[in-house]
């Protein structure tokens, strides 16, 4: 099973400081694709510099050729799929079709009430979630769509050209709910995982891999409620959220022993976050840029 390797790069540098030389480089190390978080600020960087998704995959899609730009994820905390068609629409065509649209149900940090709301409730958030993905994909497919619903309606909402990826660009639903993984089985090119967070702090690499196998186990059974076959879709694990995070850009050994495993596993993409000094995602850039070069061939190779 071929394995491709991809990461994430948080928009917390200015464009002219640094932050357009990352997503160039990120090329240039051969990155299947460079993704960024869809927050309006997020957990440790709420007091530090944080930029717009839409607007720094744009840019990035100027200053890219080959590798594929996406979000890792996009939820509806601060969105409405109307608008963010548009926008998914326009920055396809710049990028002249290498976008990926990582979504998911989003959860209770501070852009689920930076608009003045209340924080929806697991079950409202879900219910969200379940109208938002199927109105974004109609949004994204045809010319025109009205559709009246209890969250999200739109009313001849037009969506001329179209995406430059046919029918639309893809999916990658981030979901470990029941719910959830049949909106991935359903409208999903690509599932997304970071693993269990009931393991994070005490759980071991043994404990995390097994939690990650029933997930693919469940996302197959939702798969075939609707007599779709799961072995295409693509399995994406974002990293740095497992037992193992603390080791993963260590070595390039360290690094190709989890791909290893996770790739049994069945997964088809790993991504890695490039390094932040002073933070969580704290990591040595020549390792990091060894493991981008070197690590891949040796589990390929």
């Amino acid at each position: 099973m071929s394995l491709r390797l991809s990461t994430v790069i948080l928009p917390v540098r200015r464009w002219h400081e640094g932050g357009r030389d990352q997503w160039v480089r990120a090329e240039q190390l051969g990155f299947h694709t460079a993704y960024t978080y869809d927050h309006l600020s997020w957990r440790a960087f709420r007091d530090g510099p944080w930029f717009g998704a839409v607007p720094t995959l744009t840019a990035a899609a100027a200053v890219t050729e080959r590798m594929r730009l996406g979000t890792l994820v996009t939820s509806p905390n601060f969105r409405h799929p109307v608008t963010l068609a548009k926008e998914l629409i326009t920055l396809d065509d710049v990028s002249n079709g290498r976008i990926t649209l990582g979504i998911g149900a989003g959860g209770n940090g501070f852009d689920a009430t930076t608009l003045g709301q209340e924080p929806w409730t697991p079950r409202e958030r879900a219910d969200r979630f379940a109208e938002f993905v199927p109105l974004l994909d109609r949004l994204l497919t045809e010319d025109a769509v009205t559709e009246q619903g209890t969250f999200y309606s739109a009313v001849e909402a037009r969506d001329i050209p179209g995406c430059v990826q046919r029918p639309r660009l893809p999916f990658a639903v981030a979901a470990t709910g029941p719910r959830g993984l049949r909106l991935a089985a359903r409208h999903g090119q690509a599932w997304v995982t970071t693993g269990d967070p009931k393991l994070f702090e005490d759980g071991t690499p043994e404990q995390s891999r097994e939690a990650l196998r029933g997930q693919l186990g469940r996302l197959e059974a939702a798969c075939a409620e609707l007599g779709r076959e799961a072995a295409p879709m693509e399995k994406i694990l974002l990293t740095g959220f497992t037992p193992e995070r603390g080791a993963l850009l260590e070595s390039v050994d360290a690094f190709v022993d989890f791909a290893g495993r996770h790739r049994e596993l069945g997964f088809t993409e790993l991504v890695i976050h490039a390094p932040i000094p002073a933070s969580d995602f704290a990591a040595d850039q020549s390792v990091f840029e060894e493991i981008a070069t070197e690590g891949l061939a040796q589990i390929t190779g």
